[in-house]
């Protein structure tokens, strides 16, 4: 018995066969390269074809197949909100790839609810009841586990805490993408260092070979390891935020783990005591001595691991 997943985000698409013991059979990685509304969904549907006939050829039948899209997965009607892929408002995903999928049985989940899911088959989640995945990458989400079950919420938006309120008074930045989001998602920290070095006009930092509009997220990381002040007060924000939203979730939810995830952990694994010596000024007191801050153990393959569990769950339900 094999498993299918794919893994979509806003730049790629990462497709896997799983067995059932959670062993990667094959992967690849395939660029979006700029496409946008249906063409996306083309490629997922001939990746499924490709891989499909693949497995085939090596013994392996897939039985399942589980799918990690970027946004809000709306379970009612199958379709997509992903605000990273151009035209994916109300995208009918589960109806285009159910066109070509014949008996295969398919599951699509949000990619918050991903992250958690893959830990707990196979990451640091593993024997957890209760955990939180927190992913900061160009966005941030939450994925998180209560008694076992993933929380969605009345219409499957729970998790969205990029929107969590951080900082007064509102301010029209955070309309896009919310508070938190702003100042320490991976654009986030970008766009706080570009405006903390055009106030700077003798800066002449390690930063400063760059145009304000040209530094990255990585470049600000690289930066701050070489103790550039303007990445290391930017950084020190981040901390800050961190720390405050993640107090907030164990107050809110009493997990026993918070797992940090996403592409900005990442270069930013090395400060998770400094996060969880912030929480701790916030937190329920009782709660965030009872709680493990950890990195990912799945790190980039986080989604596609869920996905490979959302598949083989399908298949455990039915038994």
């Amino acid at each position: 018995m094999a498993l299918l997943a794919f893994d979509l985000g806003g730049t790629k698409l990462a497709t896997a066969v799983f067995n059932e013991q959670g062993e990667i059979l094959s992967k690849e990685t395939t660029a979006l390269d700029k496409r946008k509304g249906a063409e996306v969904g083309e490629l997922v549907v001939r990746n499924f074809l490709s891989m499909r006939d693949a497995a085939l050829l090596t013994g392996n039948k897939i039985e399942s197949m589980g799918i990690c899209v970027p946004g809000i997965y709306r379970q009612k009607t199958g379709t997509v909100w992903a605000p990273n892929i151009p035209d994916w408002d109300d995208y009918p995903l589960l109806a285009e790839i159910k066109k070509v999928a014949d008996e295969i049985p398919v599951t699509i989940d949000s990619d918050r609810a991903c992250y958690i899911l893959g830990e707990v088959w196979k990451g640091n989640a593993q024997q957890c009841h209760d955990a939180i995945f927190l992913a900061v990458g160009t966005g941030i989400g939450a994925g998180i586990l209560i008694n076992g079950t993933v929380l969605r919420g009345s219409h499957d938006i729970a998790g969205a805490i990029g929107w969590m309120a951080l900082n007064k008074p509102f301010s029209d930045d955070y309309i896009k993408c919310g508070c938190f989001e702003h100042y320490t998602s991976g654009e986030g920290i970008a766009k706080l260092a570009q405006k903390f070095i055009n106030e700077k006009s003798d800066y002449s930092g390690s930063l400063k070979n760059k145009t304000a509009e040209e530094i990255s997220c990585h470049d600000v990381f690289h930066a701050y390891d070489n103790q550039d002040d303007i990445a290391s007060k930017v950084i020190s924000i981040c901390i800050e935020y961190w720390g405050m939203a993640t107090a907030n979730l164990v107050s809110l939810f009493n997990p026993e783990k918070i797992i940090f995830g996403g592409g900005v952990f990442g270069p930013a694994v090395s400060l998770i005591p400094n996060i969880k010596e912030e929480a701790n000024k916030w937190a329920q007191p009782i709660s965030i001595k009872q709680v493990s801050f950890e990195a990912s153990a799945l790190g980039s393959d986080a989604g596609v691991y869920g996905a490979g569990f959302l598949a083989l769950k399908y298949l455990s339900q039915k038994k």
